[in-house]
């Protein structure tokens, strides 16, 4: 059904214990059978899958970079989880249901594309980028015409806080409130830096605590000057991040690695013996 004649479909449950079809049709009859006999799945609400969904989409992130297949299909199975799973309960409440989602989505695709539907033409991908958001705002003008208004900002997208963080500062520049060069980006980062100093130094565990809010937001400033400095050198923050991430899990599986070759755990080491090990592992992804 679509959302023209307004008629909303709630998936009928699956009976028995259902094959591995690959038709849509036959997954959400399983996602509903899973709410009306999965105790968990019952309980669950729009609001309390939000953090699943957001885990979901970034271990697809990993499992693609991982260039695993079989990894890839089960996250991608796990994204397309949190989608059948929201429908369901959308029907349930009477308000929509995937062939909404799906016809709402066609539409856009097609709208967005005039290159590729319609007589328009675009000569390069940054032709296509200019009109794609040409496309957006008059998008925005009819939500805004609905009484959907919206402020400069408010186009940042949900992500992640590296994310958004890099992205406010994007539009914001394109508003012309940006530092002129990186030097004055790295001047504030060092502000802010010195700024958390003075809320750490010289106090005690018990008054860093009592003050943990202050501190949160010192750090938060630090952070947030942090990716204004990769965004001024046209470095990805969040990708940045991660690919610390992926270093330190590949240098503590090395200490791993070698304390069991040693016959020890990891939990019966010290600092000074994983430190060394850490070491250890710098200089091995040098000579590899």
């Amino acid at each position: 059904m679509s959302i023209s004649d307004n008629k909303i479909t709630v998936p009928k449950p699956v009976q028995g214990t259902p094959d591995a079809t690959g038709q849509l049709d036959d997954l959400l009859a399983l996602m509903a059978r899973l709410r009306a006999d999965c105790p968990w799945d019952k309980k669950q609400t729009n609001h309390s899958l939000i953090p699943y969904a957001i885990e979901e989409a970034y271990e697809l992130g990993e499992a693609v970079q991982s260039d695993d297949d079989e990894d890839i299909k089960g996250e991608l199975g796990d994204v397309l989880l949190q989608v059948v799973f929201h429908c369901q309960m959308y029907a349930e409440q009477g308000r929509f249901d995937m062939s909404d989602v799906i016809s709402t989505l066609q539409e856009k695709l097609v709208r967005r594309h005039p290159h590729v539907f319609e007589a328009e033409t675009l000569k390069d991908d940054a032709a296509v980028k200019v009109r794609w958001d040409e496309i957006k705002l008059e998008e925005q003008q009819a939500r805004e015409a609905r009484g959907k208004s919206k402020r400069r900002l408010d186009q940042v997208k949900v992500g992640s806080a590296l994310m958004q963080a890099q992205d406010v500062q994007k539009q914001a520049s394109k508003l012309g409130f940006d530092w002129e060069s990186i030097a004055g980006a790295v001047d504030k980062l060092d502000e802010e830096i010195a700024e958390l100093k003075h809320e750490l130094t010289d106090k005690s565990t018990a008054e860093v605590k009592a003050n943990i809010r202050e501190v949160e937001k010192e750090l938060g400033d630090c952070m947030f000057a942090l990716v204004n400095v990769a965004r001024k050198l046209n470095l990805d923050a969040e990708a940045a991040t991660l690919t610390c991430v992926h270093k330190f899990k590949s240098r503590f599986g090395y200490i791993e690695e070698q304390l069991e070759l040693a016959g020890k755990r990891i939990e019966d080491s010290d600092i000074i013996e994983m430190d060394a090990l850490w070491e250890a592992a710098k200089q091995h992804e040098r000579s590899s």
